[in-house]
């Protein structure tokens, strides 16, 4: 599906997408909790779809109707032998499932060639540690050997969806267990989500240094109940995907978002100000999904720098060249580094069609500066991945978009 946007002006309310981070932990820690279980306000993206069907696969069935899923969770729970989790495109899914199906029969992830590209080395390397098998293929990992408690040293700067993946199986095992990260620790903030999602079902785990985190074994997922009422918890508003339509300007407004959110994204509204301000530096290591809406506020604007950018080639895109690439489409000249990227100015209309490289952050960043000069971006479906009404959302705020594809071919004004 392609997406034409005609040169608007963005003006209005609209509400946050709940998000999609705080609604994997969740739903993962309600498939652990006996029982049935209420988790509200959860958007039917791809990537939450295949988090339902890896714990369908699990034998923990749920029910989705208007945002709202109910868990029939089970604990423990134990993988049959051949079990088959689909992950589709999903790095958190695949990265947070793979510790719980470490129970001893063998167990199948299976997953998009691009996902099974990104990073699984942390994984493949504990379980080699721990006589686990590994087995990687293209599209599938198969793991087969029983994970046990003790102690666990880890990169602190590669994805915290690994760390977030052990903490989410080493509760429940017969034995206390310590993360070990060593230095620079990034994407702490995603770490803390986690926590956050844990102490929710009532498990405990905490820092004993800045690198050590402490998870005492035996606990059980327990989410307690109000008199009357069977147990629930809502999913928070999403300040990464919020930024999209943050970065369209003053005249729009997002409810919906805690300004003490532990997630790192929040930072958005700051550096949106420090790039209004002039050329700016600014640190992307704890904010890594930021980069694509930071790069195309800053060609909007005067430009930037950004530092920590090199988690940006391990997504769905390598988002730093593939922004590189598009920017240059609008005029705007990119500087690509190990670590860094600048971004000039100069935006005018595109030469040409945009691709969005099957990557929802990608689309939605060119989408805002289409927004500013025009222009066409082809694959535009990948915003299902995270943001499924995306464009629906641009629509209300005042953003004049026509659809090529699948959606049809009338205009949306």
């Amino acid at each position: 599906m392609n997406v034409t946007i005609r040169p608007s002006s963005a003006a209005g309310t609209a509400p946050a997408p709940p998000s999609k981070s705080m609604a994997h932990r969740l739903l993962l820690c309600a498939g652990q909790c006996p029982g049935e279980t209420l988790v509200r306000g959860v958007a039917a993206s791809q990537d939450i779809l295949a988090t339902l069907d890896c714990l369908s696969a699990l034998g923990i069935d749920s029910l989705m109707r208007d945002g709202d899923v109910t868990l029939y969770g089970k604990s423990p729970r134990l993988p049959e032998p051949g079990t088959v989790l689909p992950c589709r495109e999903s790095g958190s899914t695949l990265r947070f499932f793979l510790p719980l199906c470490l129970s001893g029969p063998p167990v199948t992830l299976t997953g998009s060639p691009r996902l099974l590209e990104r990073p699984l080395g942390v994984y493949r390397d504990l379980c080699r540690e721990k006589g686990i098998r590994f087995e990687q293929t293209e599209t599938s990992v198969t793991v087969e050997g029983t994970l046990r408690p003790g102690e666990f040293t880890l990169p602190g700067d590669v994805s915290s969806q690994f760390v977030s993946g052990l903490l989410f199986a080493l509760p429940a095992l017969p034995g206390d267990s310590r993360i070990r990260l060593a230095a620079p620790v990034e994407s702490r903030s995603y770490i803390l989500l986690t926590m956050d999602a844990l102490r929710r079902f009532g498990i405990e785990t905490r820092w004993l240094d800045d690198g050590t985190v402490a998870v005492p074994g035996r606990q059980r997922f327990r989410l307690p109940a109000r008199a009357g009422s069977r147990p629930a918890v809502t999913v928070e508003g999403d300040w990464s995907n919020a930024a999209f339509l943050l970065a369209l300007g003053p005249g729009v407004t997002v409810t919906g978002l805690d300004p003490n959110s532990l997630q790192g994204d929040r930072v958005c509204e700051t550096y949106f100000r420090a790039l209004d301000g002039g050329r700016e530096r600014l640190d992307l290591s704890d904010c890594p999904d930021l980069g694509p809406v930071l790069l195309a506020y800053a060609a909007a604007r005067r430009g930037g720098t950004f530092t920590g950018t090199r988690r940006l080639r391990l997504k769905e895109s390598d988002r730093g060249a593939v922004m590189a690439e598009e920017l240059r489409k609008f005029g705007v000249p990119v500087t690509v580094s190990e670590n860094e990227i600048t971004v000039g100015s100069g935006l005018r209309p595109p030469d040409g069609a945009l691709d969005g490289h099957n990557d929802h952050r990608i689309v939605m960043a060119l989408s805002l500066l289409c927004a500013r000069v025009g222009g066409t971006v082809n694959g535009a479906e990948a915003v299902d991945k995270s943001f499924p009404d995306f464009f629906e959302r641009l629509r209300s705020l005042g953003i004049a978009v026509s659809f090529q594809g699948e959606r049809g071919a009338s205009a949306m004004n």
